[in-house]
């Protein structure tokens, strides 16, 4: 492995680990702000991972996600070397705002630009000290403000070494999901970059579950890429997970209050009562049905609704008793785990 290895000018060298801090424009009170980054590198060559978290910056599980990753002694045995970013978008923690403060979504910005607007310049900044220097990268996300999403991986799984990387990730929920313009994973894949991006809780809010299936996920494409040794085996392997290639949300027929029937990951049938709108003095009711076979991946958590309103997220498969069998044992998996922070 070379040593010559350097973000934002700071060299790091094979068998260290360091944090570089990399500067970002300044607050209009002249604070200074800065994008810290963790950069453990083996003593030898492998791949060259990036681990981020809270590009919106309402999304918080990622966070927690990479410090557990953080802890892990495990590292000291790391091939290649791993870059770890639990914030890109500093701003938007501060403010609790998935956007940046000129109201752009940076995850719709890159590869952006270095005299651009805020957004452009940080996704630049992002892509040139961080992407530019990776083999393979994973993304941390969660549902948007007062809406869950169930572990879930979306990918490229039309490529065959993403698809490889999801698979191994352990969820069982895998969304083939098309690259978005402005996103990372499309400015990523333009670089001949794999990537992953891990869907999983609710914004504003810490989920153990989510939490734990991705400090595992991370784990276990870790191990795929031989960055890390073997674990220990499991008791029952979890099946194979299933791929949707298709999905679509649920929208609200009329405006009320809502009454979920459904949990996330669960199977429904075409047809299934998946919830009840009602006016609020209780005289009138509208039926949701699910208009297809398949899992609950996503749903509204808020029971006010506005007529049009995105309610549940069913992402259809040809086997839905089987992904709701392998569903039901992946949260026992993890909801029966008795140390949150020791992940093998």
């Amino acid at each position: 492995m070379t040593d010559e290895f350097s973000i934002n000018g700071q060299t790091v060298a094979p068998g260290s680990r360091a944090m570089v801090d990399i500067k970002l424009p300044m607050l209009y009170t002249h604070d200074h702000l800065t994008m810290p980054v963790h950069v453990i590198r083996g003593r030898k060559s492998g791949p060259v991972l990036f681990v981020s978290a809270a590009i919106h910056g309402d999304e918080l599980n990622g966070i927690e996600i990479i410090r557990r990753l953080l802890q892990l002694k495990r590292l000291s045995k790391l091939r290649g070397t791993l870059i770890a970013v639990p914030i890109v978008n500093v701003y938007g923690v501060i403010h609790q705002s998935r956007y940046l403060p000129d109201r752009r979504d940076l995850n719709r910005s890159f590869p952006g630009q270095d005299h651009g607007s805020m957004s452009a310049r940080l996704a630049n900044l992002f892509m040139t000290q961080i992407v530019s220097q990776c083999t393979h990268g994973i993304d941390l996300h969660t549902g948007a403000i007062h809406r869950g999403n169930f572990p879930q991986i979306r990918a490229n799984l039309d490529d065959a070494e993403t698809e490889r990387l999801a698979r191994a990730f352990g969820v069982p929920v895998l969304l083939n999901s098309t690259l978005r313009d402005g996103s990372l994973r499309e400015s990523a894949a333009e670089m001949g970059i794999p990537m992953l991006l891990y869907e999983a809780g609710e914004a504003l809010r810490f989920d153990e579950l989510s939490i734990r299936a991705g400090l595992r996920g991370v784990i276990n494409v870790m191990r795929e890429l031989h960055m890390l040794p073997p674990g220990k085996s499991r008791r029952k392997p979890l099946a194979e997970p299933f791929v949707a290639r298709s999905s679509n949300w649920v929208r609200a027929p009329e405006s009320g209050i809502l009454r979920t029937l459904v949990r996330l990951g669960e199977h429904v049938k075409c047809g299934d009562l998946m919830g009840i709108i009602s006016d609020p003095y209780g005289q009138r009711n509208y039926q949701i049905l699910a208009p297809t076979s398949g899992v609950v991946i996503g749903r509204s958590n808020i029971p006010l609704i506005h007529e049009g309103e995105a309610l549940f997220h069913v992402a259809r498969y040809e086997a839905s008793h089987d992904v709701a069998d392998h569903v039901e044992a992946f949260q026992a998996e993890y909801e029966d785990m008795q140390q949150p922070e020791t992940i093998v």
